[in-house]
């Protein structure tokens, strides 16, 4: 049997008399594609922010490939493979777009040399489509392509676990439909992705397995279809007919 690759047990985190996250438990095993779901306010960023080490967890423990990483802060979850982008995308706007993704590259990709960082860097640039807007600044990119860029900056510090927060926000049809084929590339590489997703279309048809959250604590995982077919999910989140659809 295949060790998981994150193991998360007892994670509570509050901000004042506020439980955020409330005693969450679950492993993910290596190569899958997991969708974090949840009503607006449910703890999703907050459980993210505390696997990369952005937040402290109250109570609980972190392990990553085995190692415990509980007290673990941004730049070493960064090194140690946890990579992640963020639903509000902020990109260094006066350095070029090649420059932004070098960064990555250089200070959590683990490149011998800045040279080594920029050809790190460019072949990510390929890969999500942007080497052609490689010199330009940043601040000019549109929206999908500020999303793009911050797949660009996450790979380049080549992850192992690939933590997405919400990066279909904002796009439409077409866009959407371009960045599943785009996380389907990325996870056909190996790399491990944990998806915060309020879109139903994205999350059925890409992850193999869910999570819900609400009000902070797991109420659910598993298939998409069983979590749809759960009674917890569907009052909490989904709506009654919703899942009469999905049962349909």
């Amino acid at each position: 049997m295949t060790a998981p690759l994150l193991q998360v047990q007892g994670l509570t985190k509050r901000f004042g008399g506020v439980a955020a996250v409330n005693n969450v438990s679950f492993d993910l095993a290596p190569g899958r594609i997991v969708g974090l779901i949840g009503p607006n306010g449910a703890g999703k960023t907050t459980l993210v922010n505390l696997i990369t080490g952005v937040h402290r967890a109250d109570s609980g423990s972190l392990r990553f490939e085995g190692h415990d990483v509980t007290r673990q802060r941004p730049f070493e979850a960064a090194r140690r493979g946890l990579s992640r982008t963020f639903q509000i995308v902020q990109p260094f706007p006066r350095m070029s777009v090649l420059d932004n993704v070098t960064a990555g590259a250089l200070f959590a990709g683990n490149a011998a040399s800045p040279a080594q960082a920029r050809e790190d860097a460019m072949a990510q640039l390929r890969f999500v489509g942007l080497q052609a807007l490689a010199d330009q600044p940043a601040a000019a990119l549109t929206l999908p392509s500020r999303k793009r860029l911050e797949l660009a900056k996450s790979l380049a510090m080549r992850p192992r676990l690939l933590l997405l927060d919400e990066v279909n926000a904002g796009l439409n049809s077409a866009e959407i439909g371009a960045a599943i084929e785009l996380i389907r590339a990325i996870a056909a590489q190996g790399i491990t992705v944990l998806l915060i997703e309020h879109l139903m279309k994205v999350v059925f048809s890409l992850c193999d397995d869910l999570l819900v959250l609400h009000h902070g604590e797991l109420i659910a995982q598993g298939s998409p279809q069983a979590v749809a077919a759960d009674p917890k999910v569907i009052e909490a989140y989904l709506g009654t007919k919703y899942a009469e659809r999905m049962r349909a």
